[in-house]
């Protein structure tokens, strides 16, 4: 089975998908890490994430010890991956690698193309979200919780600067695939969206 959940960032869809992976006894994966990854990297070797060139060398080079590297969730790493996202080779690139990953044994895979680019055809498509407000005090408490001092204005603004990234870029703009459930977490908690989540994907497999 592939379950594809995709949307905007802080919208709790990789707690989500984590659950839901781990109830169903399938493997996860957070494609976000690996774009994080790919912009870590670039940084690491002096070069712009928003050069095609360095994003895409940085991108064919990843290995799994890359995406599972602990520095990854900082602003460094959020801002540049959104700019190598929208490189349409990087994309390309890290194609090949989550489709095999989730043909191998099925899996629960999060971020912001996999129900329209990467398994379109997949069993289940989510689509999470909630508003900018919820999503940035969501982020600012995680941040605040590793003992990073930023404010609340600074984290909305960067996670609405990457919203209008993720919908503008030309390669793989964040949209919701035509079949997907819309699924709004403004108002839940962790939990009610899990056993929300779990009802319908077990309800549109059955």
């Amino acid at each position: 089975m592939i379950i594809a959940i995709d949307g905007p960032a802080a919208a709790g869809k990789g707690t989500l998908a984590r659950r839901i992976a781990a109830a169903l006894g399938l493997p996860y994966l957070d494609t976000g890490m690996l774009y994080r990854a790919v912009g870590r990297l670039v940084l690491e070797a002096g070069g712009d994430p928003a050069d095609p060139v360095a994003a895409t060398a940085a991108a064919k080079a990843l290995r799994a010890a890359d995406f599972a590297r602990g520095d990854l969730r900082d602003a460094a790493a959020s801002k540049a991956a959104s700019q190598v996202a929208s490189i349409p080779e990087v994309r390309a690139a890290l194609l090949a690698f989550q489709r095999q990953f989730g043909n191998e044994n099925g899996a629960v895979l999060d971020g912001r193309d996999i129900g329209t680019i990467i398994f379109p055809e997949a069993d289940v498509k989510l689509f999470v979200t909630a508003s900018l407000e919820a999503r940035a005090g969501r982020r600012h408490a995680e941040l605040c919780a590793k003992g990073d001092e930023v404010s609340l204005e600074a984290v909305r603004e960067d996670l609405a600067a990457r919203d209008e990234a993720d919908a503008r870029r030309a390669a793989a703009p964040l949209v919701a695939a035509a079949d997907a459930i819309l699924f709004d977490t403004t108002e839940m908690d962790a939990d009610a969206a899990f056993a929300r989540a779990l009802a319908l994907i077990e309800a549109r497999v059955q």
